[in-house]
């Protein structure tokens, strides 16, 4: 119990034998003005949890910064960015049933993804496509860590001809390949013009691109189902329904009109 030159200028005045409930014996320290030391291996346990608690909070901030950063990169419009499943108002059984067809498709995604099996929304405008899509996205990305890119049909079209000229900072290969690679893009507004060529054809490209990776595309069109090879195509429709492809129908008042109305 003797108390060492080095332990003095430390200020360590005595040692008193001491007894831990759960570690047994221990020699406790004594300091002018403060408390016994406690039992060093409490301590060197209670340390450790600290530790692991920060460590935890660390990769935490880490885990939600890393999907932040994924949304973000899906370019997914601000507008709806935060929507889920939870905030869609199934009141009809065909809103209850996309919506259910939705949930599920998000939540076995990685099958869906190996089956290469994409899906197709079509009908009234305002019916809560664009929401849904969005909230299989981020469900997607939040659930599998996967990716997933949203584009419109013109911002695809204007990124494709921004590879074009001298200037361009990137080749259209490498435009083609970040719409190919992802685990799963989303197509929308498809038919809200009438289709050109060039539109045609690049859509085409977009879609047999990702068939070929058997990677699942989502299609979003205010048409009817029945007319969408007219305005997408009849071969990337039929890539589209490969392999047993999911075909959602919505129908009903225009949400947005309604809210118009209040």
């Amino acid at each position: 119990m003797a108390v060492s030159g080095i332990e003095r200028r430390f200020g360590v005045i005595g040692k008193q034998p001491a007894k831990c409930t759960a570690h047994g014996e221990f020699v406790s320290i004594l300091r002018a003005g403060a408390a016994p030391s406690g039992c060093p291996a409490c301590a060197a346990a209670a340390q450790q949890a600290n530790d692991l608690a920060e460590q935890r909070a660390v990769q935490t901030k880490a885990s939600e910064e890393r999907l932040e950063r994924k949304l973000g990169a899906s370019l997914i419009p601000k507008r709806f960015m935060g929507k889920t499943f939870a905030g869609f108002k199934a009141v009809t059984q065909s809103q209850q049933v996309n919506l259910a067809a939705c949930i599920e498709y998000a939540e076995h995604f990685p099958q869906h993804k190996t089956d290469g099996r994409c899906v197709v929304m079509t009908g009234t405008p305002g019916t809560g496509k664009t929401h849904l899509a969005a909230a299989i996205a981020a469900a997607v990305i939040a659930q599998h860590g996967v990716t997933a890119v949203y584009r419109t049909v013109g911002g695809l079209l204007q990124y494709i001809k921004g590879s074009y000229g001298a200037q361009a900072e990137y080749t259209e290969a490498q435009a083609f390949t970040s719409l190919v690679e992802p685990s799963l893009l989303i197509i929308d507004e498809v038919g809200a013009t009438k289709p050109t060529e060039f539109e045609l054809a690049t859509l085409f490209a977009v879609i047999n691109g990702r068939y070929e990776q058997q990677l699942p595309t989502i299609v979003i069109s205010n048409i009817d189902a029945k007319e969408l090879g007219a305005v997408l195509g009849d071969r990337s429709v039929d890539r589209l329904r490969e392999g047993r492809g999911i075909g959602l129908v919505f129908e009903g008042a225009s949400e947005r009109s309604m809210r118009r109305t209040v």
